[in-house]
């Protein structure tokens, strides 16, 4: 696995600026000439929201290293999930990208804590998910066997007091699968879900491994260690 910079990544110059944690090129995991992989914060999201605000997407300037074109996001990331996320660094890269996830070559690894002891070791959820809306409640994904097809594997990691770390691999790419999955698999979600799980605290799912193969490259194979929120689990994974 690759975690750092290196297989022949590029460096970017300290610029003269002041940096801070926060800065995205501080939180590069993989770069070469055609990828750059970043480890996301929970909290911030890839796109823009309606309302404005902080999002990658309005800060990809800082994810140029030298070149003149900005990176462009390959996938997305919901914005309290943390971990993993690709961008291409030119229209050529982005076209063989995009064509590896469309070929479902890309294998994406999800760590998540559940609110619930998990008998089973492992195991394979094949519930299809569409999305619904109301004035109300506005719009969430729900289980229909009329909706789009979703399948995610999962195993076991740990069990700690009343709770399990599980190891997703999503087979498809739905919106909020895993979050949707996990309820309905376990009758529990995730811990910290305001939505589909048990609220409370930030919400404990991270992409922790992104292995992408490329036709004229070495895969791109990089983990993200879990951040500091998921507290004792950052020893399990």
């Amino acid at each position: 696995m690759c975690n750092a910079l290196e297989s022949g990544g590029i460096v970017a110059e300290e610029s003269q600026t002041a940096r801070t944690p926060d800065m995205l090129d501080q939180r590069i995991l993989f770069v070469d000439a055609e990828a750059i992989v970043i480890d996301k914060p929970n909290g911030l999201p890839v796109d823009t929201p309606r309302r404005g605000g902080d999002s990658i997407v309005s800060r990809l300037d800082e994810l140029k290293l030298g070149f003149q074109r900005p990176p462009v996001p390959m996938h997305r990331l919901d914005q309290d999930t943390s971990g993993c996320l690709l961008l291409a660094r030119s229209p050529k890269a982005r076209s063989s990208l995009q064509q590896a996830f469309e070929q479902r070559r890309v294998d994406k690894y999800y760590l998540a804590v559940i609110d619930g002891e998990i008998a089973d070791e492992e195991g394979v959820i094949d519930l299809a998910l569409a999305k619904r809306s109301s004035e109300k409640a506005g719009w969430r994904m729900v289980v229909d066997a009329k909706g789009d097809s979703a399948i995610t594997h999962w195993r076991r990691v740990e069990i700690r007091d009343g709770k399990t770390l599980v190891e997703f691999k999503p087979l498809t790419g739905r919106t909020h699968q895993l979050r949707v999955h996990a309820r309905e698999a376990f009758g529990r979600g995730i811990v910290g879900d305001r939505v589909y799980g048990v609220p409370g605290g930030p919400m404990l799912l991270h992409a922790s491994r992104l292995v992408v193969p490329r036709d004229k490259k070495a895969t791109i194979d990089v983990t993200a260690p879990l951040p500091e929120h998921f507290g004792e689990w950052r020893d399990e994974a």
